[in-house]
C-alpha cells in the first residue's frame, strides 16, 4: 500500500547537521535504503521537510521508514495513505455500497 510520508525535522537539528557538512550525505544514505518512488524537499511549518511515496507491504515497514529520520534528525513523521488513480478505479463498489447503505433519506 501506498503512503505519504513526511518527515519533518526539528530547525536546531537540521542546522547542526547543515553546519557540520553531512546532511546531504545523510539524506542520501536514508532515500538509498528507504528507495521511494519519488521524494520533494519542503519547508513546512518552518521547518525542513521530506515528502516521499512509499510502498509498504504492511505495517512492519514503518519502522524501516521512521527510524533513520528519527535517529538522524530528531524528525517527526506523518505516514498518511495515498491512492493512484487506478485504486480510486477498484474502489468504486465500496463507494457505491457505502452511498446505498448510509445516506440518509431526505427530511431524516
Amino acid at each position: 500500500m501506498r503512503f505519504m510520508v513526511t518527515a519533518s525535522w526539528p530547525v536546531a537539528a537540521g542546522n547542526a547537521a547543515a553546519r557540520a557538512g553531512t546532511i546531504g550525505e545523510t539524506v542520501q544514505a536514508i532515500l538509498d535504503d528507504i528507495k521511494p518512488e519519488a521524494v520533494y524537499f519542503i519547508a513546512q511549518g518552518g521547518k525542513r521537510t521530506t515528502v516521499m511515496i512509499v510502498d509498504m507491504a504492511d505495517a512492519s515497514d514503518l519502522p524501516r521508514i521512521a527510524e533513520p529520520w528519527f535517529l538522524a534528525f530528531d524528525a517527526s513523521i506523518d505516514a498518511t495513505p495515498v491512492m493512484l488513480p487506478e485504486d480510486l478505479a477498484a474502489a468504486g463498489p465500496a463507494i457505491e455500497s457505502a452511498v446505498k447503505k448510509f445516506t440518509a433519506p431526505i427530511g431524516w
